[in-house]
Protein backbone atom coordinates (compact mmCIF):
# COMPACT_ATOMS: atom_id res chain seq x y z
CA UNK A 1 0.00 0.00 0.00
CA UNK A 2 1.36 3.76 -0.71
CA UNK A 3 2.04 5.90 2.00
CA UNK A 4 -0.20 8.40 1.03
CA UNK A 5 -4.03 7.35 1.77
CA UNK A 6 -5.84 7.41 -1.47
CA UNK A 7 -9.04 8.33 0.81
CA UNK A 8 -9.02 11.05 3.64
CA UNK A 9 -12.03 11.72 5.68
CA UNK A 10 -10.81 14.37 7.97
CA UNK A 11 -13.04 15.46 10.88
CA UNK A 12 -16.27 15.23 8.76
CA UNK A 13 -19.71 16.16 10.65
CA UNK A 14 -22.71 15.95 9.42
CA UNK A 15 -26.01 16.83 11.04
CA UNK A 16 -29.42 16.60 9.60
CA UNK A 17 -32.62 19.37 10.34
CA UNK A 18 -35.78 18.26 9.94
CA UNK A 19 -38.73 20.53 10.58
CA UNK A 20 -40.55 19.69 13.93
CA UNK A 21 -37.89 17.46 15.51
CA UNK A 22 -34.54 17.58 17.10
CA UNK A 23 -31.28 17.92 14.45
CA UNK A 24 -29.87 14.64 14.35
CA UNK A 25 -25.76 14.62 14.14
CA UNK A 26 -25.27 11.36 12.42
CA UNK A 27 -21.90 11.74 11.94
CA UNK A 28 -19.69 13.51 14.49
CA UNK A 29 -16.12 14.51 13.18
CA UNK A 30 -14.96 11.56 11.72
CA UNK A 31 -11.85 10.44 10.55
CA UNK A 32 -10.52 8.10 8.34
CA UNK A 33 -8.32 6.73 5.87
CA UNK A 34 -7.86 3.99 2.70
CA UNK A 35 -4.95 3.10 1.28
CA UNK A 36 -4.05 2.24 -2.39
CA UNK A 37 -5.34 -1.67 -2.70
CA UNK A 38 -6.34 -1.73 0.99
CA UNK A 39 -10.21 -3.15 2.31
CA UNK A 40 -11.45 -1.08 5.02
CA UNK A 41 -14.90 -2.49 6.74
CA UNK A 42 -16.85 -0.10 8.43
CA UNK A 43 -19.01 -1.74 10.84
CA UNK A 44 -22.04 -0.89 13.22
CA UNK A 45 -25.36 -1.25 13.93
CA UNK A 46 -28.01 0.22 11.54
CA UNK A 47 -28.38 3.98 12.48
CA UNK A 48 -24.51 4.32 13.48
CA UNK A 49 -23.66 6.99 10.76
CA UNK A 50 -22.13 4.70 8.40
CA UNK A 51 -24.29 4.86 5.36
CA UNK A 52 -24.44 8.83 5.84
CA UNK A 53 -20.12 8.14 6.12
CA UNK A 54 -20.38 6.56 2.60
CA UNK A 55 -22.55 9.16 0.96
CA UNK A 56 -20.27 11.61 2.07
CA UNK A 57 -17.43 10.15 0.90
CA UNK A 58 -18.92 9.34 -2.75
CA UNK A 59 -19.79 13.51 -2.51
CA UNK A 60 -23.77 12.31 -2.87
CA UNK A 61 -23.82 14.47 0.89
CA UNK A 62 -22.13 17.37 1.30
CA UNK A 63 -20.40 17.81 5.10
CA UNK A 64 -21.11 20.12 7.71
CA UNK A 65 -17.75 19.75 8.78
CA UNK A 66 -13.77 18.66 7.54
CA UNK A 67 -12.85 17.63 4.34
CA UNK A 68 -12.55 14.64 2.07
CA UNK A 69 -9.63 14.25 -0.22
CA UNK A 70 -9.71 11.83 -3.05
CA UNK A 71 -6.32 10.44 -4.76
CA UNK A 72 -5.26 13.82 -3.73
CA UNK A 73 -7.73 16.09 -4.57
CA UNK A 74 -9.74 18.07 -2.03
CA UNK A 75 -13.12 17.03 -3.41
CA UNK A 76 -15.04 19.79 -0.81
CA UNK A 77 -13.18 22.53 -2.80
CA UNK A 78 -13.20 21.33 -6.53
CA UNK A 79 -15.74 22.99 -9.55
CA UNK A 80 -18.30 20.70 -10.32
CA UNK A 81 -16.63 19.65 -13.56
CA UNK A 82 -13.33 18.98 -12.04
CA UNK A 83 -15.13 17.13 -9.08
CA UNK A 84 -17.03 14.75 -11.98
CA UNK A 85 -13.71 14.26 -13.39
CA UNK A 86 -11.83 12.77 -10.38
CA UNK A 87 -14.88 11.14 -8.92
CA UNK A 88 -14.88 8.79 -11.51
CA UNK A 89 -12.22 7.07 -9.90
CA UNK A 90 -14.54 6.11 -6.56
CA UNK A 91 -17.49 4.25 -7.65
CA UNK A 92 -20.45 2.89 -5.52
CA UNK A 93 -22.02 -0.31 -4.99
CA UNK A 94 -25.35 -0.04 -3.64
CA UNK A 95 -27.35 -2.53 -0.95
CA UNK A 96 -30.48 -2.30 -3.19
CA UNK A 97 -29.10 -3.91 -6.82
CA UNK A 98 -33.06 -3.34 -8.18
CA UNK A 99 -33.00 0.11 -6.58
CA UNK A 100 -29.74 1.03 -8.21
CA UNK A 101 -30.63 -0.55 -11.92
CA UNK A 102 -32.71 1.76 -13.58
CA UNK A 103 -35.41 -0.98 -14.60
CA UNK A 104 -36.28 0.85 -18.13
CA UNK A 105 -32.75 0.18 -19.29
CA UNK A 106 -31.35 -2.68 -20.39
CA UNK A 107 -28.09 -4.52 -19.29
CA UNK A 108 -26.13 -2.55 -22.35
CA UNK A 109 -27.36 0.39 -21.85
CA UNK A 110 -26.91 0.51 -18.10
CA UNK A 111 -23.41 -0.52 -19.13
CA UNK A 112 -22.83 1.99 -21.85
CA UNK A 113 -24.02 4.97 -19.79
CA UNK A 114 -21.00 4.10 -17.11
CA UNK A 115 -18.85 4.20 -20.29
CA UNK A 116 -19.32 7.48 -21.39
CA UNK A 117 -15.75 8.58 -21.12
CA UNK A 118 -14.45 5.63 -22.92
CA UNK A 119 -16.93 5.42 -25.93
CA UNK A 120 -14.51 3.17 -27.75
CA UNK A 121 -15.35 0.12 -28.98
CA UNK A 122 -18.47 -0.22 -26.21
CA UNK A 123 -19.38 -3.61 -27.12
CA UNK A 124 -16.38 -5.69 -26.36
CA UNK A 125 -16.29 -2.99 -23.04
CA UNK A 126 -19.49 -4.77 -22.08
CA UNK A 127 -19.16 -7.93 -22.82
CA UNK A 128 -15.41 -7.97 -20.94
CA UNK A 129 -17.03 -6.34 -17.75
CA UNK A 130 -19.68 -8.92 -17.87
CA UNK A 131 -17.28 -11.30 -18.17
CA UNK A 132 -15.15 -10.32 -15.20
CA UNK A 133 -18.18 -10.55 -13.16
CA UNK A 134 -18.66 -13.86 -13.89
CA UNK A 135 -21.76 -13.44 -16.14
CA UNK A 136 -21.07 -15.83 -18.82
CA UNK A 137 -21.73 -15.71 -22.11
CA UNK A 138 -22.10 -12.05 -21.44
CA UNK A 139 -24.32 -11.77 -25.14
CA UNK A 140 -26.99 -13.92 -23.39
CA UNK A 141 -27.68 -10.74 -20.65
CA UNK A 142 -26.72 -7.81 -22.49
CA UNK A 143 -30.43 -7.52 -24.01
CA UNK A 144 -31.98 -8.12 -20.44
CA UNK A 145 -33.70 -5.93 -18.47
CA UNK A 146 -32.93 -6.07 -14.44
CA UNK A 147 -36.48 -7.57 -13.36
CA UNK A 148 -35.01 -10.59 -16.12
CA UNK A 149 -32.13 -10.90 -13.72
CA UNK A 150 -31.81 -12.86 -10.32
CA UNK A 151 -30.82 -11.13 -7.44
CA UNK A 152 -27.26 -12.29 -7.53
CA UNK A 153 -26.80 -11.62 -11.25
CA UNK A 154 -28.44 -7.47 -10.44
CA UNK A 155 -25.70 -7.16 -8.13
CA UNK A 156 -23.42 -8.43 -10.63
CA UNK A 157 -24.51 -6.30 -12.89
CA UNK A 158 -23.85 -3.37 -10.21
CA UNK A 159 -20.38 -4.28 -9.35
CA UNK A 160 -19.62 -4.76 -13.42
CA UNK A 161 -20.79 -0.82 -13.81
CA UNK A 162 -18.81 0.17 -11.08
CA UNK A 163 -15.91 -1.34 -12.60
CA UNK A 164 -16.30 0.51 -15.85
CA UNK A 165 -14.80 3.53 -15.07
CA UNK A 166 -11.59 1.67 -13.84
CA UNK A 167 -11.73 3.21 -10.16
CA UNK A 168 -9.25 2.90 -7.57
CA UNK A 169 -11.72 2.74 -5.08
CA UNK A 170 -15.06 1.05 -4.43
CA UNK A 171 -16.92 2.00 -1.63
CA UNK A 172 -19.71 -0.72 -1.33
CA UNK A 173 -22.96 -0.32 0.94
CA UNK A 174 -24.02 -3.45 2.04
CA UNK A 175 -23.88 -5.11 -0.74
CA UNK A 176 -24.66 -8.46 0.45
CA UNK A 177 -27.50 -7.65 2.69
CA UNK A 178 -30.70 -9.47 1.83
CA UNK A 179 -29.12 -11.98 0.02
CA UNK A 180 -29.11 -15.86 0.85
CA UNK A 181 -25.92 -17.64 1.77
CA UNK A 182 -24.65 -18.78 -1.46
CA UNK A 183 -24.98 -15.87 -2.97
CA UNK A 184 -23.53 -13.55 -0.88
CA UNK A 185 -20.39 -16.21 -1.27
CA UNK A 186 -20.42 -15.93 -4.27
CA UNK A 187 -20.55 -12.06 -4.60
CA UNK A 188 -18.24 -11.56 -2.01
CA UNK A 189 -15.82 -14.09 -3.45
CA UNK A 190 -16.27 -12.57 -7.01
CA UNK A 191 -15.47 -8.86 -4.99
CA UNK A 192 -11.81 -10.12 -3.49
CA UNK A 193 -10.76 -11.81 -6.91
CA UNK A 194 -11.26 -8.05 -8.21
CA UNK A 195 -9.70 -6.34 -5.90
CA UNK A 196 -6.79 -9.21 -6.17
CA UNK A 197 -6.78 -8.44 -10.20
CA UNK A 198 -7.23 -4.82 -10.45
CA UNK A 199 -5.50 -3.79 -7.00
CA UNK A 200 -9.09 -1.81 -6.14
CA UNK A 201 -9.52 -0.35 -2.50
CA UNK A 202 -12.81 -1.12 -0.92
CA UNK A 203 -14.79 0.76 2.27
CA UNK A 204 -16.83 -2.15 2.96
CA UNK A 205 -19.87 -0.53 4.72
CA UNK A 206 -21.49 -3.21 6.60
CA UNK A 207 -23.22 -4.66 10.03
CA UNK A 208 -22.06 -8.02 9.56
CA UNK A 209 -19.14 -8.82 11.65
CA UNK A 210 -18.49 -11.98 9.00
CA UNK A 211 -18.30 -10.35 6.19
CA UNK A 212 -15.24 -7.82 8.09
CA UNK A 213 -13.61 -10.77 9.77
CA UNK A 214 -13.67 -12.67 5.81
CA UNK A 215 -12.66 -9.54 4.06
CA UNK A 216 -11.16 -6.17 5.22
CA UNK A 217 -7.52 -5.93 5.85
CA UNK A 218 -8.56 -2.77 8.41
CA UNK A 219 -11.91 -2.45 10.94
CA UNK A 220 -13.01 0.63 11.49
CA UNK A 221 -16.19 0.59 14.49
CA UNK A 222 -19.03 3.08 14.14
CA UNK A 223 -21.07 4.16 16.95
CA UNK A 224 -24.11 6.60 17.21
CA UNK A 225 -21.77 8.83 14.45
CA UNK A 226 -18.44 8.06 15.78
CA UNK A 227 -15.73 5.54 15.08
CA UNK A 228 -15.43 3.86 18.11
CA UNK A 229 -12.39 1.59 17.27
CA UNK A 230 -10.25 1.23 14.38
CA UNK A 231 -7.08 -0.97 13.71
CA UNK A 232 -6.17 -3.91 11.83
CA UNK A 233 -9.12 -6.76 11.52
CA UNK A 234 -7.35 -9.20 13.26
CA UNK A 235 -6.81 -6.94 16.01
CA UNK A 236 -9.67 -5.48 16.77
CA UNK A 237 -12.05 -8.34 16.13
CA UNK A 238 -9.70 -10.91 17.97
CA UNK A 239 -9.34 -8.73 21.28
CA UNK A 240 -11.53 -5.47 20.93
CA UNK A 241 -11.14 -2.73 23.49
CA UNK A 242 -14.11 -0.80 22.81
CA UNK A 243 -17.15 -1.97 24.94
CA UNK A 244 -19.52 -1.26 21.93
CA UNK A 245 -17.10 -3.52 19.40
CA UNK A 246 -16.80 -6.42 22.19
CA UNK A 247 -20.65 -6.39 21.84
CA UNK A 248 -21.02 -6.86 18.31
CA UNK A 249 -17.87 -9.41 17.64
CA UNK A 250 -19.81 -11.66 20.96
CA UNK A 251 -23.45 -11.25 19.48
CA UNK A 252 -21.50 -12.16 15.62
CA UNK A 253 -22.02 -16.09 15.15
CA UNK A 254 -18.86 -17.63 14.01
CA UNK A 255 -18.18 -20.28 11.55
CA UNK A 256 -16.96 -23.90 12.67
Amino acid sequence: MADAPLLVLDQVGKTFHRRGSTPLAAVKSVSLTVHVGEIVALVGESGSGKSTLGRIALGLLPPDSGRVTFDGHDLTGLSRSAFRRVRTGMQPIFQDSTAALNPRRTVRQLLTQALWQNPVDVEARCVGLLEDVGMRPATRFLDSYPHELSGGQRQRVSIARSLAMEPKLIIADEPLSGADVSIRGQVLNLLLDIQDQREVAYLMITHDISIARAFAHRVAVMMQGEVVEVGPADQVLRTPHHAYTQRLVAAAPVLA
